[in-house]
């Protein structure tokens, strides 16, 4: 399944094995904003800095089948922020592709 291959690429910082879990339809909707990201918007540059700053705790995988990737974790933001994150990916041809967020601030 993809939740322990997305989670060892962000773990290492490795944006094309990250990338390569995603796929080429791919949309992220903001919880905080509803914008929507594709995945060209997902530049190197950005995701290596996501993935050096943000810091995730307590990390788990609710559910995972063929269609859907549920997750949660307790993300810290450069600025100090913290949330309680729940992300619930869609998947098409093994790779994700709808991906929704939402967040209680702790």
């Amino acid at each position: 399944m993809l939740y322990e291959k997305l989670k060892k690429a962000w773990d290492q910082a490795d944006v094309d094995a990250y990338k390569a879990l995603h796929h080429e339809d791919f949309t992220f909707t903001f919880h905080s904003t509803g914008r929507v990201m594709t995945r060209d918007d997902m530049t190197d540059q950005s995701m290596k800095g996501m993935m050096m700053t943000v810091k995730n705790t307590h990390q788990r995988c609710i559910y995972e089948n063929d269609d859907i990737l549920v997750e949660h974790a307790f993300s810290e933001f450069p600025s100090g922020d913290k949330e309680a994150v729940m992300m619930v990916s869609l998947k098409k041809d093994g790779l994700i592709w709808r991906t929704e967020t939402g967040a209680t601030p702790v």
